[in-house]
């Protein structure tokens, strides 16, 4: 476990996160954060974007798994219900309780799994504390003035990452091992 508040990897959207990509790190197994990653709060249903990724995923041999913060059960059901995911509501990330009962849940290890999420200082911490692979992604949305001044705070990790991103938007890995 290593207390880092900086992503290994960054990229603008989640759809940009190709299954090729996650096979040459050696990922089999990827845990998704829900709100303001996969879906905007405002959204109440995966829409045909998501599917198509998450098929794409599945296709390709890669594992999904929600581990969200939220406690509002019909979303969260809602959208791993869609989509066929398994899920653990309430996780309290930046706690890694809920990215290692999801890994024994499904039976990966550490060094094949991989948590995507949006907020530094709960998702990318509570992945790097779990030793998995941390991927960040822009928010899908920033209405809240609560979120807009954490994300402000959490700028300059993301710029880590953000400086090492190639003009297709691709990334570069941020940190060295």
């Amino acid at each position: 476990m290593k207390f880092s508040l900086i992503p290994r990897y960054a990229f603008r959207d989640f759809s940009d996160i190709s299954p090729d990509f996650l096979r040459k790190l050696g990922v089999r197994f990827l845990m998704l954060d829900l709100d303001n990653t996969i879906a905007s709060y405002r959204e109440h249903s995966p829409a045909g974007s998501i599917k198509k990724w998450v098929a794409d995923m599945r296709a390709n041999g890669i594992e999904l798994y929600f581990v969200s913060n939220s406690t509002r059960r019909i979303r969260v059901d809602t959208f791993a219900q869609a989509l066929d995911i398994r899920f653990i509501k309430g996780a309290r990330k930046p706690s890694t309780k809920g990215l290692l009962q999801a890994m024994e849940q499904a039976g990966f290890s550490a060094n094949m799994s991989a948590f995507l999420g949006d907020q530094i200082f709960t998702d990318t911490l509570a992945a790097n504390l779990a030793s998995v692979t941390s991927i960040i992604v822009k928010p899908r949305s920033i209405k809240n003035p609560f979120f807009f001044l954490r994300y402000i705070a959490e700028a300059p990790f993301r710029a880590v990452c953000l400086r090492r991103m190639t003009n297709s938007g691709v990334l570069k890995r941020c940190v060295n091992e």
